[in-house]
């Protein structure tokens, strides 16, 4: 029973035009395209998307049918068609303004960032406030080199000394040689017109080197007699030297002759001289040097001071002294 065929072109699939405007081939059948969308019925004023009602004319293949299958209008036709599968699209820019407000506008993808905590490999990196500059290392001077160089010698010098001065004290136990007198003998006293003195002293010194290791040598010594701060004799003492615990006594003879003195001092040593009891100071200065070894050796100063008491001539003898030495 032959079938009637379909006019109204609604009820049609959107790619077979209606009959009117349908091939009379015998062998031609459309191939159904895509459907049209539900936003293209809502917006039928748009003209990009194709109109139900009008033929779109696209290349067709055309289907080989055999002679002796009958041609019918509808038994080649799907039912349903599927929506065909949209291929992901690579976006490699922004596209071109289309016109139509209802197509989702592609995304660009979210530029990259350096993180905070990266350090740029190049002089530049940029940002988004715009290109900033990094500064660049600068190699170090060749003189700022050497001055690094001097100095790291420098301090090594001084902690090399520092535990080479440590290790002789230990070793060695340096001490300071002491000056004292054993004896002193007023042998005479008198003023000459009331201000003007005449004295003679010996006194016997005592030089001694309380080290257990090491020779103190003395090249220079010279020893000074004062009465209330004023010079009365200089004596200088020949070079010598003293062993480890070792004493060296020197004899010393200081004589004054036509010294003046200061009326209120004059006065004070005829009272002491009548009382018994003079007073004197010594004071010495001696330059001495230390021999701990062939290699070991060092200089330095001493200083020494001394206040004697000797009763009256001509044959005072000493009945009181002090002495304090140092460097």
């Amino acid at each position: 029973m032959y079938r009637q065929r379909e006019t109204n072109p609604y009820f049609l699939p959107p790619n077979i035009p209606p009959l009117e405007h349908a091939p009379k081939h015998p062998h031609f059948s459309p191939i159904p395209t895509e459907m049209p969308n539900a936003r293209d019925q809502t917006h039928g004023s748009d003209s990009h998307f194709p109109n139900p009602t009008l033929p779109v004319p696209t290349r067709q293949q055309p289907q080989q049918y055999s002679e002796s299958q009958p041609y019918s209008g509808e038994s080649h036709l799907p039912t349903s068609v599927p929506p065909p599968r949209q291929q992901p699209q690579q976006h490699s820019g922004p596209q071109p303004y289309s016109g139509d407000s209802h197509l989702p506008t592609p995304v660009p993808p979210p530029r990259q960032q350096p993180h905070s905590g990266s350090r740029p490999h190049s002089q530049h990196h940029r940002h988004s406030s715009g290109m900033v500059r990094v500064p660049t290392r600068r190699k170090t001077q060749p003189f700022a080199w050497l001055v690094a160089g001097f100095c790291a010698l420098f301090w090594v010098m001084v902690i090399v000394a520092g535990l080479a001065i440590l290790i002789i004290y230990l070793v060695f136990r340096p001490r300071n040689p002491k000056f004292d007198i054993t004896s002193a003998t007023l042998n005479a006293a008198y003023l000459d017109m009331g201000y003007l003195l005449n004295a003679d002293v010996t006194i016997l010194a005592n030089f001694t080197n309380p080290n257990k290791r090491g020779r103190v040598d003395f090249h220079y010594a010279i020893l000074d007699l004062y009465h209330g701060g004023n010079l009365l004799a200089s004596s200088y003492i020949d070079p010598f030297s003293t062993m480890s615990h070792e004493s060296r006594f020197q004899d010393v003879h200081l004589v004054s002759s036509q010294v003046r003195l200061p009326l209120e001092h004059s006065q004070q040593l005829k009272k002491e001289v009548e009382s018994g009891r003079v007073k004197f100071e010594v004071k010495g200065l001696f330059r001495a040097r230390s021999n701990l070894g062939s290699f070991l050796q060092y200089s330095y100063w001493l200083y020494s001071q001394c206040t004697i008491v000797v009763t009256s001539p001509p044959t005072g003898v000493l009945i009181g002294r002090k002495c304090v030495t140092k460097r």
